[in-house]
Formats: C-alpha cells, structure tokens, sequence
C-alpha cells in the first residue's frame, strides 16, 4: 500500500517523520506493538541507522516491543545486517531496523525481521498488518512487561567476516591497499573503517561521522559520489567504497576515480565466489545481464526473483545458491547470512581483486560491456496498469515477464517497468550494449507512460 507519505510493502513500513498521513511516534509504536504480538515470546533485536528522527522512533518502538511483554536486546546504531546477523546468532525471536536506507533524511521506517534473521516474507507481513488493522495487540500485565538490554554487536559482525573462508585477510594485510570510504555519515561508520583496518588497509574516510548529516545524495549512485571520487585521486587510492544511510549497499569507484555503477558490486562478487565454488545464484529482475554471462563462464544456473531483498533471500535458501544479491549494489552471502551486506561485499571485492592481482579497471574491462540505465515516473500503479497495453503492443516482439510489474526481454537488451517498493513512484530500468540503445528503450517507456 502507497500513500502520499507512507508506503507499506515487503521492505517494511516507511513514511515521512511527524507528516499528518506519514510514519508518526503512534504508528510507529503501533506497528512495534503488531511485531512483537506476531513474534513468540522471547527477545526482538532492536537497531537504527543515523538519521535524527531516530531518537522520537525508538522510544515509541521500544515501548510497542516491551509493552507486549517482549525484552528488547539494543545493539543501538549499526547496519541494517548487523541487526539481522544479531538476530540469528543471539537466537531472538525477531528484530526491528529503524531506518529508511537509502530514502532522504526526512524519511524513516521500520524494517521487521523473522527470527530466521531474514526480512519477513509477504505473508508474514500480512499477518503483521492483519494484526495492526484490527488493533488485536498482545498488551502484557505490569508483572509481564519486557526489558531492555543494551549490547555491542558491529565487532561481532567483523569477526563473522574476518572469519570466512573467502576473505583473504593474510595477503590483504601484505597488500596494504590504500581505500577511500564514503559512509554518507550514516551507520556504516560505525563498521566499514573499523573492518578496513583489520584488513590492513590504509583507510581515507569521506563522511564518515555517524551524525546522521547526509553529506550527499542517500543514494551511493554516480552522482553522488563526486567527493569520494576526488579523495580517490588525491590519495592515489587502489579503490574507493560508498554505502547507503543503513550500509546494506555497496557502490564502488575505481583506481582512476570514476564511480563504475553499482551494478558491478555483485558482478564482482559472483565472479570471485563462482571462482571458489560453484553452484546456483539468484538475483532480482532489474540486476544485469551481467549476471548470465558471469554464470555461464563457471556453468551454473541463474534464478531471477521478484525485486525485494527477501524474494532473493527466500530463493537462495530454496535452491542452495552459493552467492546473490541485487544490482543496486547489494551483496547477499549465505555462509554469513541471507541478507544483503555493504560490510561483506567490502571484503570479498578486495579479496577478489587482492588474489586476481587486478585493479578495478581491469575487472570491469573482464565483464560484459553492457549500459544500465535508471529513470522513474510520478505515476500510481493503477495508472500503470491502464498504460500496460500500449507497452505490450509497443513491445510485442519481446519476451515478457509480468512476475514484478512488466519486463520486456530482447536478444541483447531489457527494460524492466515496475512500481517501487520504497518511494511513490513507478520505476523504468534499462540495459544495452550502448547508452543510446538503453536510452532510447527508456525515452520509449517514458512517452508511452505520460501521455
């Protein structure tokens, strides 16, 4: 469901802070409230990113978790998978994320996870909803009531990582690369730099102070990175990482100090764990073609889901796939967990390049060359729905997919039309072989969806 200022769907409720239809201290608490009521009794881990609005959210949360008589384990500001991480090693029953990733600052939410450390499922969310609608919350006596236990987890998280079997920390202590990070001063400062040290690299930090400030664009997309990119050059770095507010996403620039496209965060991170282990991956159907040619190179299957970190977690864990993600810079790894991480997609693209003996440039010039290109439209999805038919006859010789909204699948090209699941705004992604193919697929769609 999309309102003006409230958007509820499988990336959980988020919505303008304090705005009279938005995401309110009362729905805030009411919704914490319906979680809790769907968990089995036991502890719910609770985190936030950065953004000030945080400080009027939690308090209401943590009241709608402990009024039903659920204890709350606080591991306070950190990254959206260190909580899901948190939840799976600590055994709880579920946990709260209180942030609107890569959203602007005016916006917050509330991200539920199952006590598998996973995203709730659609159903699950159903459920959740069920129970805010009709207000049946699970309230406990005064002698019932929960408690609150503060508790550090972004080292354990590091450790996790340092830990597996794919990151190379030995010869990337003997590297000693030179890395420009750029935290947009959200929750990734709390764990990037500290990780990046104990990889052995000399790190060069761009907004990194967890202030909550966004220094730049929320997004770690091309045009926000232009600081970063300048810290690359000035410090003669090897590579250069930006995540999102929340740190679940990863974009990359290169030795040059270009910002390469989100897209190759994943590239890389298949090509390297296919390189160790083969097996299935799964990705979401606006992530590129990239993926297929990776596949095809190791001989192994690709599974397309629906956009939504949890349609490609729940796939992953279906067919035992060895590695996924989504294109928008989100690296999921199962040996960690099933969930999308910046923290980890930092140490196996290191890795990747450290063992390869590759700069970045040189591990975009391995890959296809392909052209993504993402654009948006202010319509409903019930104006998209009136406008599909002029799409399917615009686009009749494609193969079409109508599994998340419509995608229309040429010999050597896609563009995928699709509502968002975090914005009120209907998304056009594209991917060719050159700008002006993908361009002209999304100057296409846009004439067929305004007029």
């Amino acid at each position: 469901m999309i309102s003006q200022n409230l958007i509820k769907s499988v990336s959980g409720i988020r919505g303008i802070v304090g705005a009279a239809d938005g995401l309110t201290p009362e729905v805030a608490l009411q919704y914490a409230a319906a979680f809790a009521s769907f968990c089995r009794q036991g502890a719910i881990v609770l985190g936030s990113d950065t953004r000030p609005s945080r400080r009027v959210l939690i308090p209401a949360v943590v009241s709608g978790i402990t009024g039903c008589g659920r204890d709350v384990i606080d591991i306070g500001i950190c990254p959206t998978p260190t909580v899901e991480l948190a939840v799976k090693e600590l055994k709880a029953v579920g946990g709260i994320v209180i942030t609107a990733s890569h959203n602007p600052p005016e916006w917050n939410a509330l991200k539920m996870i199952n006590s598998k450390g996973m995203f709730l499922s659609a159903s699950e969310i159903a459920r959740v909803e069920n129970i805010f609608v009709q207000g049946k919350y699970s309230y406990a006596r005064h002698k019932r009531l929960g408690n609150i236990y503060p508790r550090e987890f972004v080292a354990i998280h590091i450790d996790k990582i340092l830990k597996l079997r794919a990151v190379k920390v030995s010869l990337l202590r003997k590297r000693g690369l030179k890395v420009a990070l750029d935290c947009v001063n959200g929750a990734g400062a709390m764990l990037s730099p500290r990780l990046l040290k104990e990889l052995g690299c000399r790190v060069f930090c761009v907004n990194c102070e967890p202030t909550g400030v966004f220094a730049r664009g929320a997004e770690p997309i091309q045009k926000n990175l232009k600081a970063l990119c300048t810290a690359v050059i000035r410090n003669k770095c090897d590579i250069g990482f930006a995540h999102d507010p929340d740190a679940d996403r990863l974009a990359i620039v290169d030795e040059k100090g270009r910002a390469i496209g989100e897209e190759y965060t994943l590239a890389f991170a298949l090509d390297y764990i296919l390189s160790l282990k083969k097996g299935p991956i799964a990705v979401n159907l606006s992530t590129s073609s990239m993926s297929e040619a990776i596949a095809t190179r190791y001989g192994v299957k690709v599974h397309r889901t629906k956009v939504g970190e949890i349609n490609v977690s729940l796939k992953l864990r279906t067919i035992k796939g060895v590695i996924g993600g989504e294109g928008n810079g989100g690296v999921i790894y199962p040996p960690l967990l099933l969930g999308r991480d910046g923290a980890v997609g930092i140490a196996l693209i290191l890795s990747y390049l450290a063992q390869r003996k590759m700069t970045v440039s040189q591990a975009v010039e391995s890959l296809p060359k392909l052209v993504m290109i993402k654009d948006k439209v202010v319509i409903t999805r019930e104006e998209l729905d009136l406008r599909k038919s002029g799409l399917y006859e615009r686009f009749k010789q494609a193969k079409i997919n109508i599994e998340d909204g419509v995608k229309f699948n040429h010999p050597r090209s896609w563009v995928h039309i699709r509502p968002s699941n975090t914005e009120p705004i209907t998304r056009i992604i594209a991917e060719a072989p050159s700008k002006a193919e993908a361009l002209e697929l999304i100057e296409t769609v846009r004439a067929l969806l305004i007029t």
